[in-house]
């Protein structure tokens, strides 16, 4: 037994050398990914993915089977088609969502689990502690749990309370969500850590060099719900367009009038046909139609670390965002954008009104700012290590 655990040693001291933002391995795991989507996984985590499967670890991803799947598992993951809905709060279906995870789980046997997502996070820890499988969280935003009072927050806080007992470690993407947690004695200190949202891969979301369009164009990047701001952005454009000014307003995103908080298709439907805005559909590439603004706007009323503002930045356009947790990390005020009040439709077309007024050389500052930005701070090399030495922790300690 005691050679066992110096050759354990041994083989984890090994385990984990960066080299240029990837890590390189001797030692081999099992590590299990489980989020809300496939698409999820796709989108934000595949560079992870792939610097795990790189290193030779065995990557089970485990989520609802979507459009997205095939390409995890042309990637090399073992996928585990699960059934969440990742929408609603039936608490029935929650429950029974705790003994279909110990089934995967039983399944996989991995060293180590990783939970991205509220049911996730809640229902996977609790599923990975009854079977003893270490587990690291990321709370990828707080979403409207903690901006509404009412009995599903309060039942929500508590299974966080009860769930976060178990991790070995938890990621926050921003320090105003971690200190909510700590206030509200949600999880211990000791296991929390602060990452930066997903990172950004900068050689793909990388400057195509400086124009500026005739008609100055905004484009909002988001799913069609109420929480993104949508409404005030549409508020902010019909001031705008009352006292004459000439810009195009694109939005970006699918429509998701099924969601709680979604925007109804005919209303949606009608901003259209009245030519409030340019609707863009949904795309799986979002660089062209990003390089083709002159401005990005997401007025969220809070975030974890938005992704589109990233991206935004990555690309080096000027950013209109909202004054809260998770856009005031990436944006700057009059650095590498403009921040404006939450729910303020006034002070968004305000701040607009600025954007398009100012000159090239402000625009093209706040752009290569934003560029520096993420470079220094959202580099996806610095979540990827930090993940890496994590489970490094989780591994040699269990």
């Amino acid at each position: 037994m005691g050679y066992t655990f110096k050759i354990r040693e041994i083989s984890l001291f090994f385990r984990f050398r960066p080299l240029k933002g990837w890590v390189y391995t001797l030692a081999k795991m099992r590590i299990a990914i489980v989020l809300n989507t496939s698409w999820n996984i796709y989108n934000f985590r595949m560079n992870f993915v792939k610097a795990l499967l790189a290193a030779g670890h065995e990557v089970h991803t485990i989520a609802p089977h979507d459009e997205y799947t095939h390409y995890l598992t042309e990637a090399g993951c073992l996928h585990h088609d699960l059934k969440m809905d990742s929408r609603g709060a039936n608490m029935i279906k929650d429950f029974l969502l705790v003994f279909e995870l110990i089934s995967k789980y039983r399944q996989v046997k991995p060293d180590v689990i990783l939970h991205y997502t509220i049911k996730p996070n809640i229902y996977g820890t609790l599923a990975a502690a009854i079977l003893k499988i270490p587990s690291i969280n990321n709370v990828c935003g707080l979403g409207t749990i903690f901006l509404k009072k009412n009995w599903v927050s309060a039942i929500a806080i508590s299974l966080y309370k009860f769930a976060f007992r178990f991790p070995k470690k938890v990621f926050f993407q921003n320090p105003d969500d971690r200190s909510i947690f700590l206030e509200k004695k949600l999880v211990t200190p000791e296991i929390t850590d602060l990452l930066p949202g997903s990172g950004i891969d900068l050689n793909h979301f990388k400057p195509t060099g400086f124009s500026r369009n005739e008609k100055f164009t905004f484009l909002l990047v988001s799913r069609l719900i109420t929480d993104k701001g949508v409404l005030e952005y549409i508020d902010a454009i019909k001031q705008l367009k009352s006292q004459g000014v000439n810009a195009k307003f694109q939005v970006l995103g699918s429509k998701d009038p099924f969601h709680k908080r979604g925007i109804k298709s005919e209303i949606v439907d009608e901003w259209i046909r009245s030519g409030t805005i340019e609707y863009l559909g949904k795309a799986k590439d979002v660089r062209p139609f990003m390089q083709q603004a002159d401005c990005i706007v997401l007025p969220s009323y809070r975030e974890g670390t938005p992704r589109t503002l990233l991206e935004a930045a990555s690309i080096a356009k000027p950013i209109i965002a909202t004054d809260v947790p998770g856009c005031h990390q990436v944006v700057t005020d009059h650095y590498n954008g403009l921040l404006c009040k939450l729910k303020d439709a006034n002070d968004l077309a305000t701040k607009m009104s600025s954007m398009m007024n100012f000159d090239d050389d402000t625009l093209k500052m706040m752009g290569n700012n934003g560029r520096e930005k993420v470079a220094r701070e959202f580099d996806e090399s610095i979540v990827i290590n930090k993940y890496l030495d994590a489970v490094q922790h989780v591994v040699t300690s269990n």
